[in-house]
């Protein structure tokens, strides 16, 4: 039982310190997820639905689904985002759901600055049962935890023209404590859901009339992980296809490819390849997602490139 104690705690407390918020290798299209100020910010409906399965060939290895909503309030300056994360690994499965209003204002002629405000509620699930439970009568295989819900609230600033942009955003501003209190006093099991601070940054850079490029990145920060960078840059040819690949420092390598398929839909694909120890034992992680906006405009040619 001690060794089966030991796992759960080791499991646990590596989604509290490490890989605690959803991993996406696509974040330049998937910017809500993390910053709430971006609701909105494209001037039109989007609907964006990926699913990323990472770790291939590792049993228990973390598989993610997001579904989620923004637009502009009218001619307003606010914007709204709804979203829906399912995250899962090993016996833990999170689900979270998060509202986010954002507020915009002009800065000068070319950018402007968006506030943005999320709320949001987080449900964790962890059945023990999936672990080899050796002993029959262990107290951890009667003690589950089932949807403990917890509340959160977090913001995010996000500052853009047409051509770049910066942002930060701490998604999660309560650090919440999951304790088990049904497995005794000799045992317990925590979750904690820490403070994450992300920063992006991008460029476009305009290498031909119907050629672009954008550099961009991703900075991750939470107490007791090592800071996390995400560099990318991706061509954008003929608006029509996109191409690229980004590196995760001490992690992973990845190939990145999109297809606008039409006015209204865009199709994108990632593959990494880890370049750390786990290398050894998974054949890579595949993430595809879908995006549908509504360009009301008929003066928008073609979709902003982020």
């Amino acid at each position: 039982m001690k060794k089966i104690v030991t796992l759960v705690i080791i499991l646990i407390s590596g989604l509290s310190y490490s890989q605690q918020d959803a991993q996406f290798s696509n974040y330049m299209y998937n910017t809500l997820s993390f910053n709430p100020a971006y609701a909105g910010s494209r001037g039109t409906t989007s609907i964006y639905l990926s699913q990323r399965s990472q770790w291939i060939g590792l049993d228990g290895a973390p598989t993610t689904n997001a579904l989620s909503y923004h637009s502009p309030l009218g001619s307003s300056n606010l914007g709204i985002g709804l979203s829906f994360l399912n995250d899962a690994i090993g016996p833990v499965e999170e689900n979270l759901v998060s509202l986010d209003m954002s507020y915009t204002i002009q800065t000068s002629y070319d950018y402007k600055l968006a506030f943005g405000l999320r709320a949001s509620a987080h449900m964790l699930n962890v059945d023990f049962n999936q672990l080899n439970i050796f002993n029959p009568g262990d107290v951890l295989a009667q003690n589950n935890i089932n949807n403990r819900i917890s509340p959160n609230f977090g913001f995010g600033v996000f500052w853009y023209s047409d051509k770049s942009y910066l942002g930060f955003s701490i998604p999660n501003l309560l650090q919440t404590k999951h304790i088990n209190k049904n497995l005794g006093a000799s045992v317990s099991s925590i979750s904690k859901e820490r403070l994450h601070y992300h920063f992006t940054a991008g460029y476009v850079f305009d290498l031909s009339q119907d050629v672009l490029f954008k550099p961009a990145l991703l900075t991750k920060f939470v107490s007791g992980s090592p800071l996390q960078l995400d560099v990318s840059g991706n061509f954008q040819i003929y608006d029509k296809f996109t191409i690229g690949g980004s590196y995760r420092i001490d992690a992973a390598v990845s190939l990145l490819a999109g297809f606008q398929l039409s006015r209204n839909w865009f199709l994108g694909y990632g593959y990494d390849f880890d370049t750390n120890n786990l290398s050894t034992f998974n054949s890579g992680s595949h993430e595809v997602f879908l995006r549908y906006e509504v360009f009301r405009n008929s003066n928008i040619k073609a979709p902003r490139f982020f």
